[in-house]
C-alpha cells in the first residue's frame, strides 16, 4: 500500500452508480458531481499535501494522519469524525496488531486513511464498483462499521477454537505443555480487547449524538454495537477460560512435582537405615562382629535384603505406596 490514494470514487446518491476517477477528474470534482470517496495512505507524502489542501478544519487533518489514534468520534450535523480499528489479516501479521482506520464524512465526500490494507475496505469498494454499495455518508460509516465488527466475529471464532484446543491438550496431561500458547495467547486478547473497548463507546456515541446520520441508520448502527459488546463479551470469557486453563496446567505441574518428590521421599526413606547399617559396621575400629566369620557378609547382606521387605511391607500397610 504504497500509493498515495487506493480508492478514488464517485457514489451518484440517486442512482447508486459509482465509477473511479483518474487523478485529473478528482481534481477537478466538485459537490455537484455526487458522493467523493477517497481511501488514502496517509504515509505517503502526496496525500499528506492533498489532505491539507482539502479545505478540512485543522483537528480533522491532524486526525486523518495521525501515526496513532484510539477509536473514538467526533459528531455533528454536517460532519461525522471516526477513529476506528480494524483486524489486521494481512501475511504474517497477528490479530492483536490492529490497523487504524481514520473515517472523516460530510455531506459530499468521504474520507479514508490507513497505512495497511484493510480487507473491509477493499470488499466495500468492490461492492460500490458494483453498483450494490451505499449511497450516502451516513450508510456509507454504517456499512464500514458493520464490516469491521463482522471481522471481529470472525476472529472471535478463531479465539475459541484455539482455546478449545489447547484445553484439550491440558486435559490429555501427556501430549506436551502448552504453556507458551496460553500465554501467547492471553497477550492476544489483552491488546485486542484495549481497542474494542473505546469503539464500542464510539458507536454508542454515534447512536446517541445528533448527527448526519439518519434515525434509521442509527437503529441499524445499533445492531453493531450490540454485536461488538457481545464480541467483547466473549472475549472476557476467553480470557477467563484462559486463566482458568492456565491454573489446571499450573495445577499438573504442581502435582507431577510433588508425585517425583514423594518418590524420592520413599527411596531415601528406606536407604537411610541401610546406609545407617553399613555405615555403622564399615567403621576401621576393633570389635566389629564377623570380621573372623567367612559368611559374614553373605549373611549382611541377607539381613538387607530382609529389612527392604520389611520396610516395604510397612509402607503397604500404612497406604505410603498408594499415594
Amino acid at each position: 500500500m504504497s500509493k498515495a490514494f487506493v480508492f478514488n470514487l464517485l457514489i451518484n446518491p440517486k442512482t447508486g452508480e459509482t465509477k473511479e476517477l483518474s487523478q485529473i477528474e478528482l481534481q477537478q470534482w466538485q459537490p455537484d458531481q455526487g458522493i467523493l470517496w477517497l481511501h488514502m495512505n496517509y504515509r505517503n507524502p502526496d496525500a499528506q499535501r492533498w489532505l491539507k489542501q482539502a479545505g478540512l478544519s485543522l483537528t480533522d487533518t491532524q486526525t486523518l494522519l495521525a501515526p496513532n489514534t484510539r477509536p473514538k468520534v467526533e459528531a455533528t450535523t454536517e460532519r461525522i469524525l471516526m477513529t476506528l480499528r480494524g483486524i489486521n489479516l494481512n501475511p504474517e501479521s497477528g490479530p492483536e496488531d490492529m490497523v487504524a482506520v481514520r473515517l472523516y464524512a460530510d455531506t459530499g465526500r468521504i474520507i479514508t486513511s490507513s497505512d495497511r490494507k484493510v480487507k473491509s475496505i477493499g470488499e466495500l469498494a468492490e461492492h460500490l464498483l458494483l453498483n450494490k454499495g451505499p449511497t450516502t455518508p451516513g450508510s456509507f460509516i454504517l456499512e464500514l462499521c458493520h464490516r469491521l465488527t463482522l471481522r471481529k466475529v470472525d476472529m472471535v471464532i478463531e479465539l475459541e477454537d484455539k482455546l478449545a484446543d489447547l484445553e484439550e491438550l491440558v486435559l490429555l496431561a501427556n501430549s506436551g505443555s502448552p504453556r507458551a500458547e496460553l500465554a501467547e495467547l492471553r497477550r492476544q486478547l489483552i491488546a485486542i480487547r484495549r481497542y474494542l473497548a473505546p469503539q464500542k463507546e464510539a458507536f454508542f456515541n454515534v447512536i446517541n449524538t445528533p448527527s448526519m446520520m439518519t434515525v434509521g441508520e442509527k437503529i441499524h448502527m445499533r445492531e453493531n454495537y450490540n454485536t461488538l459488546l457481545r464480541v467483547i463479551e466473549d472475549l472476557d470469557s476467553i480470557r477467563d477460560r484462559a486463566m482458568v486453563t492456565q491454573e489446571e496446567l499450573a495445577n499438573q505441574m504442581t502435582e507431577q512435582l510433588n508425585k517425583r518428590l514423594y518418590f524420592l521421599s520413599l527411596i531415601t526413606a528406606i536407604f537411610l537405615p541401610l546406609g545407617f547399617l553399613t555405615g555403622l559396621l564399615g567403621v576401621n575400629i576393633g570389635g566389629i562382629p564377623g570380621v573372623d566369620e567367612p559368611h559374614a557378609f553373605g549373611w549382611f547382606t541377607l539381613g538387607l535384603l530382609m529389612l527392604i521387605f520389611i520396610q516395604l511391607g510397612l509402607l503397604y500397610r500404612f497406604r505410603w505406596l498408594h499415594k
